[in-house]
């Protein structure tokens, strides 16, 4: 099974922060790092020192690192055209020598649109945003270099673009795309996916969910087997009670919550919580373990230490 590190910056996190985490996710020897792509901080507490965008983010640390995947859970389709979006992330590619993967969505949380000025369609217009985006971005990175892509849409018009630049991943980086939703987004991982995700749910939900996936590849003539299913779940480890109960409160959740709803407990207990999420139980083969201190680079030593090599 792969482990990935994700964490939340809106929540409180300057580049330096993110920096350090995704550093101690690489010497740990994590598949990726992954980042939210959120523009407004989501609860009570501090907003300081603000929002840092995804993409400009992970174009940093794509020179700071060398080894590990980069990428958003998720981008947002509302936040950026998809010609533009699909230059920033071949960029990236580039950057960091074809370590970059795109979690795409179609965008939800009203507030952050609300502060930033940016428009919050209906959700039925965000769905046909996000379908035309995917086929736009695919589609600018897939032309062959010297012809050009042109795409007529409801959203979307774009008139014999050059697409450049080619992303040095062949024919593309990986297309991520996640949800609860029962139609819609299935068919559209099946179409455009290399991966579909499931965050914060029970197993039950999420094999149910992967199941959905598979019929939705399976009707277009797409090997179901060709996409990798994962889950993304809060993680709270700690080698005794006392550590568990201090990294709980540092991030403001119940103890006894985290052990019912997310990968919480010794690292005995996470490994025993991750095989019901893995191959063999729920049919996750990746999962991102959302740390949610980001100062806590030892958490990220432990995970390392004790949960990875048993995975």
């Amino acid at each position: 099974m792969d482990l990935r590190i994700f964490v939340e910056p809106q929540q409180g996190a300057s580049y330096a922060r993110q920096l350090a985490m995704a550093k101690a996710a690489e010497e740990g020897g994590f598949d990726a790092f992954f980042r939210s792509d959120h523009y407004l901080r989501m609860g009570p507490g501090s907003p300081l020192p603000g929002p840092t965008d995804s993409w400009v983010t992970l174009a940093g640390i794509a020179r700071e690192t060398s080894t590990i995947r980069l990428g958003t859970l998720v981008t947002s389709a509302t936040f950026r055209l998809p010609g533009p979006l699909a230059i920033a992330v071949a960029q990236v590619d580039e950057m960091s020598g074809g370590r970059v993967e795109l979690g795409l969505g179609a965008g939800w949380f009203t507030a952050e649109h609300s502060a930033y000025g940016i428009p919050f369609p209906p959700v039925g217009e965000r769905f046909e945003r996000l379908t035309e985006q995917l086929a736009i971005i695919e589609g600018l990175w897939r032309t062959p270099a010297g012809e050009t892509f042109s795409h007529q849409g409801s959203h979307y018009t774009l008139t014999d673009s050059p697409a450049l630049p080619k992303p040095v991943q062949r024919p593309h980086p990986p297309i991520i795309i996640g949800g609860h939703g029962p139609r819609r987004t299935p068919a559209l991982a099946a179409r455009h996916a290399a991966e579909f995700n499931l965050a914060f749910a029970p197993p039950a939900q999420v094999s149910a969910q992967f199941g959905l996936v598979r019929k939705a590849a399976a009707a277009i003539d797409r090997d179901p087997d060709d996409l990798v299913y994962s889950a993304a779940l809060v993680v709270c480890c700690g080698r005794d009670d006392a550590e568990l109960k201090h990294r709980a409160e540092r991030i403001g959740r119940d103890l006894d919550e985290l052990r019912e709803n997310s990968l919480a407990g010794t690292p005995a207990e996470v490994i025993e919580k991750l095989a019901v999420y893995g191959p063999d139980g729920a049919g996750a083969s990746r999962v991102y373990l959302q740390v949610l201190d980001l100062d806590d680079l030892d958490h990220v030593a432990l995970l390392a230490a004790e949960v990875l090599p048993q995975v």
